[in-house]
């Protein structure tokens, strides 16, 4: 008796300390609205990198980086702050930063579009964003939904990023950037009032502490306010620090106002933005973390990892990327804080707080699609700028027809081009599922849904000989299922998990599935977290396409991990 009523009591303390651990800030419950009046961090559970945001009447605008996704730089809008959804995107085709974003180079992996900023200013929307290899560039638009103006490359000097765009009160303009690498100090430049030119000859150093990065500058009740973050290598903490001053000339003040704990480095703030509501509250959004998981990187940074936990250490930690979150802002001492006060009088993140603005409904950023638009929706993006013959929303409507084509080195998917792309959502799980046609395949062709990160792995069809096979594909491992009937349909699944990672079935009918190969982990890489995607090629040439329907992509609103 004794013993049941200690393993009673041992039962009960494990409980009791699971829901501790599961109670640990930010990482359970519900992300984003709660339909209380209250919301979760983050607001967006993806890889919403590089943020900024500004308001324009009673609407929100988000952007963030892309990388070498295309179209490029995307466009966010809400009501509320809380509820995002995509709008649109700045950059149409890639191929007007440089060609090595093109499908036929490819050669842009954790390059391309770097962080950027949004303003509105003279009746339109500005955006200006740097790439590390071509330049410093902006485009502009009426409507935030687009269109937006050609692309203007304002300087092809490589080496800057993080721009940030500003028209004093007088209407000169200036232009915030850094310099990551060796100096990785804060810029600023006279720019002409159409933000096209920059005067070389005007460039002062805002600051000179080595890992400025993520410029914003405000001018708020006649103060200027600068805003980037810092990497601080002795305690192994990046946080977020703004300068004041009454003159662009200086003299400049300094104070650390978003910091977190040293300890968990995949959770601390990073770049980010101001943004007033209409009612006059101030609100703070930033990105968190840089993928690595805390603990494995502090034992790498003490020397305690080896070579091959070293090489390793990407595949852990927050597979989705860097999500957004939303701080509520208390202005102290003339200071702009996001988050609760610590004692070191710095912001820090909170997890929950009451929604900006009440009474808009709960929504969450797209993600299924049916192929009946002309378009596509603008929650998908290509891995680089796709090859415009090779696919198709008229060819049959209602269906998203890609035809194949050789990569750029055989059987390597990331030198594949025509891969159409989304973000993978950091919820505690979910459904991706697609339908297939495969009667326009050819011999050699492979095709169907894919997951990847620096790793990859894909479910669906491929034909060899004639004959047309359910295929899983990872990392050029092939396991193969049945072959497909004369109606040439297969439906594929993917079921994502809550630990970040997913299984694979495949029906014959779309009502009953059999589950093929094992669990595929994502991971994070080249800064990004891991994607879905839909793609086709052939090793052989340019023969055969691959048709699909009824995309259906469900995540859960269930708690989010990282």
């Amino acid at each position: 008796m004794r013993d049941n009523k200690f393993q009673l009591l041992f039962l009960i303390l494990v409980l009791v300390t699971a829901s501790f651990a599961r109670a640990d800030v930010g990482n359970r419950g519900a992300w984003g609205d709660q339909g209380d009046g209250t919301f979760k961090n983050p607001v967006l559970p993806g890889d919403f990198s590089d943020p900024d945001v500004i308001r324009v009447g009673s609407d929100y605008y988000f952007i963030t980086s892309t990388f070498q996704y295309s179209p490029g730089m995307a466009v966010l809008h809400s009501k509320d702050l809380v509820n995002w959804q995509f709008l649109s995107h700045c950059v149409a085709d890639l191929t007007q930063l440089g060609p090595e974003l093109n499908w036929d180079r490819m050669n842009r992996y954790n390059r391309g579009i770097y962080a950027g900023a949004i303003r509105f200013h003279d009746g339109k929307f500005w955006v200006f964003f740097t790439t590390m290899d071509e330049g410093v560039f902006m485009t502009t638009a009426t409507n935030a939904a687009g269109p937006w103006s050609p692309v203007a490359r304002i300087w092809d000097k490589p080496g800057f990023d993080d721009p940030c765009p500003f028209w004093d009160d007088d209407g000169q303009a200036y232009l915030l950037l850094s310099t990551p690498g060796k100096q990785w100090w804060t810029h600023i430049f006279k720019m002409s009032r159409d933000g096209k030119t920059i005067d070389i000859t005007s460039e002062k150093i805002l600051d000179n502490y080595q890992s400025s990065e993520g410029n914003k500058i405000y001018k708020i009740n006649g103060t200027y306010y600068v805003f980037h973050n810092e990497y601080h290598r002795s305690q192994n903490v990046r946080v977020g620090v703004m300068l004041r001053a009454k003159s662009l000339d200086g003299p400049w003040e300094k104070k650390t106002i978003l910091e977190d704990s040293p300890e968990r480095y995949d959770r601390q703030p990073n770049q980010g933005g101001l943004v007033q509501t209409s009612g006059g509250d101030w609100w703070f959004i930033t990105h968190q973390g840089r993928g690595e998981n805390g603990e494995e990187y502090h034992r790498a940074r003490r020397g305690d990892a080896d070579a091959a936990e070293l090489r390793a250490m990407d595949t852990v930690g927050t597979y989705d990327g860097r999500p957004s979150s939303l701080l509520p802002v208390k202005w102290v001492d003339g200071w702009p804080i996001p988050g609760p006060l610590d004692k070191n009088g710095a912001g820090n993140i909170t997890w929950t707080a009451p929604k900006p603005v009440k009474g808009f409904p709960i929504q969450v950023p797209q993600s299924s699609d049916d192929f009946r638009d002309s378009k596509l929706g603008p929650q998908w993006e290509w891995n680089y700028q796709p090859r415009a013959d090779k696919w198709s929303l008229t060819a049959r409507p209602g269906w998203l027809r890609l035809e194949a084509f050789a990569p750029l080195v055989k059987g390597d998917f990331f030198k594949a081009g025509d891969t159409l792309t989304q973000r993978v959502m950091g919820t505690d799980g979910g459904t991706v599922q697609v339908r297939l046609d495969a009667s326009g395949m050819a011999d050699g062709q492979i095709g169907g849904l894919l997951f990847f990160w620096k790793n990859f792995a894909q479910i669906g069809v491929a034909q060899k000989a004639g004959r047309r096979n359910l295929v899983l594909n990872e990392n050029g491992i092939i396991t193969e299922g049945p072959g497909l009937s004369v109606t040439n349909f297969a439906w594929v699944r993917a079921t994502i998990d809550d630990q970040g990672g997913c299984t694979f079935a495949y029906s014959l009918d779309g009502k009953s599935f059999t589950a093929i190969g094992s669990r595929f982990a994502f991971g994070w890489h080249n800064y990004r977290g891991t994607r879905l995607g839909l793609l086709t090629y052939n090793d052989l040439g340019e023969h055969g396409h691959l048709d699909f329907g009824d995309f259906y992509y469900d995540y859960s609103r269930g708690s989010h991990r990282f």
